[in-house]
């Protein structure tokens, strides 16, 4: 299904998504392929019980046979005999720095995954499509590296105390201030820790007698931190702005369960682009129904920060919105910032009141200060405070390498979900024995790749996902997307029914935001 939205002037320039609908003979083949393994799987458990295979995964003691049971063996039957069976395909340790190209140590297994030894080899220069490496600046050269390390020299790594007690450092109020600026708010406040940023953030904003509005595709940090929160959660389809109008009238008119009382705050949680999706959030009508129905708005924008908008300033640049708009702003230091920790940034009314109330303020230990210094350093790059233009150049590349990468997946002839600015690429393999076959053959290419099945996506839509990112050439990009079409053939992947006419080739550098300002 294509979208291209611009609905009644909310939206200032084209909003361009596509979800190509699942070919039907794909679902049925990827179903039957899922009841083919769950069948051998009972095959096996029924040898392991017998003793005719050997059983290597976890099991009761005899002598706790009676006790309550620690190992649930239906909810492990998934792990036992499909999962195992592709595990090599995950937690490849790398022994460099994630830029564009990592080196991986080399493992094997010779017990079918479930244990691995490794030869002592170095696979060298991987071009690496799945860290969130977005700007580039994961790296162990440059300004960011030297900052940090005199920094390190300066201030150690740890602060051993939470901000409250001994561990609020000037580096930090620096931080916070130019954070504040960056995003064009009145006040922001930094976690350590991008995943706790949200769920113990949210308790502390919402609780009994709140509604959250969730997207159903929502990270499990919100959705961790919306169930910790104790508020009533309902969930909206994937940016479907009628199904989220419905509950939120629905709310206003029938209030609280039973007692029909006016909910205390109605608080909608989307992201900025959806991880697994590729997916921008719809935030000009996103806004538009929260002041309508007066309601708050959580925004996070782990993957959109850095990564969209002319100056890499997020969701909300990319719209040409106003910050004030969004109640809660919050993203990572994880991504773009190649760091780590989150913020939330918003009025100052919020930001003291967290760092009164937030579990994050008054129990977490402080960010490291090395750390600090690396998110300094690139949010002054990106804010071109550094006296150069290498922040500006850097999102305009991660730009061009965006549209450009997807424009060619697609002329290719596979199934690319998401938004054509989103540098984040699902590519849809559907059949579980394709999982693990796309993961080895782009290794044995020396391309990196994420692959993800479920029960991290819908059954039937498991997908590669690519992560693109400034530090790519446009030399390492083609040299990825010929080792994409030749494995492409090769697992018979390209199930698109809309093939895109191949435009003609235009110079690399002429895919710019200018071109879709209209």
């Amino acid at each position: 299904i294509n979208h291209i939205v611009h609905n009644g002037g909310l939206y200032k320039r084209p909003f361009n998504e596509a979800f190509e609908e699942t070919p039907m003979l794909v679902a049925v083949l990827t179903y039957v392929g899922y009841g083919v393994l769950t069948l051998f799987g009972y095959l096996r458990d029924f040898m392991r019980q017998w003793k005719i295979e050997k059983c290597q995964n976890a099991t009761e003691r005899e002598e706790q046979k009676d006790f309550v049971p620690l190992y649930q063996d239906f909810e492990n039957f998934y792990n036992r005999n499909l999962y195992m069976r592709i595990r090599d395909s995950w937690n490849r340790p790398i022994c460099s720095v994630p830029g564009a190209k990592v080196d991986m140590m080399e493992r094997v297994s010779h017990d079918y995954n479930w244990t691995f030894t490794y030869t002592g080899r170095v696979i060298k220069d991987i071009i690496n499509m799945g860290s969130y490496n977005y700007l580039g600046f994961a790296q162990k050269t440059g300004a960011c590296q030297e900052a940090a390390a005199k920094v390190l020299s300066q201030y150690g790594a740890g602060v051993c105390s939470t901000r409250q007690e001994m561990g609020n450092l000037d580096k930090h109020e620096e931080l916070e201030k130019l954070v504040a600026r960056f995003l064009g708010v009145e006040s922001a406040m930094a976690y350590g820790m991008g995943f706790a940023t949200n769920s113990m953030n949210i308790p502390a904003l919402v609780g009994k007698g709140c509604l959250i509005l969730s997207d159903e595709l929502n990270h499990a940090s919100l959705v961790l931190g919306a169930r910790l929160s104790g508020a009533t959660i309902r969930i909206f389809k994937h940016n479907n702005m009628q199904s989220l109008e419905k509950l939120l009238k629905d709310a206003i008119v029938h209030g609280q369960p039973r007692t029909r009382r006016p909910w205390k705050k109605i608080l909608i949680l989307v992201e900025g682009i959806y991880s697994m999706e590729g997916s921008i959030v719809r935030l000009p009508e996103v806004i538009a129904l929260k002041k309508k129905y007066k309601s708050y708005l959580y925004l996070d924008e782990a993957h959109s920060i850095g990564a969209l908008g002319p100056s890499g300033r997020g969701v909300v640049e990319y719209f040409g919105l106003n910050p004030e708009d969004v109640d809660v702003m919050m993203g990572t230091f994880t991504k773009s910032f190649g760091a780590a920790g989150g913020y939330i940034g918003g009025k100052k009314e919020l930001i003291d009141y967290l760092r009164t109330y937030s579990h994050s303020a008054a129990y977490a230990t402080s960010m490291s200060p090395p750390v600090v210094e690396q998110i300094i350093t690139s949010v002054k790059c990106i804010m071109g405070e550094d006296g150069t233009n290498i922040g500006e150049a850097r999102v305009q590349q991660l730009a061009e390498n965006t549209r450009y990468f997807r424009r060619r997946l697609k002329e290719m002839g596979f199934i690319i979900y998401g938004n054509e600015d989103s540098p984040v690429v699902p590519l849809m393999l559907y059949m579980p024995a394709k999982i693990g076959a796309f993961g080895r053959e782009m290794l044995k290419r020396n391309i990196g790749v994420v692959v993800v099945g479920f029960p991290a996506t819908p059954i039937i839509e498991s997908r590669a996902r690519f992560c693109l990112s400034a530090a790519h050439t446009k030399e390492m990009l083609d040299t990825a997307l010929k080792e994409i079409n030749e494995v492409g053939d090769l697992l018979q992947l390209k199930y698109s029914r809309r093939r895109l006419v191949p435009l003609l080739d235009r110079p690399f550098d002429e895919t710019t935001y200018e071109e879709t300002e209209d």
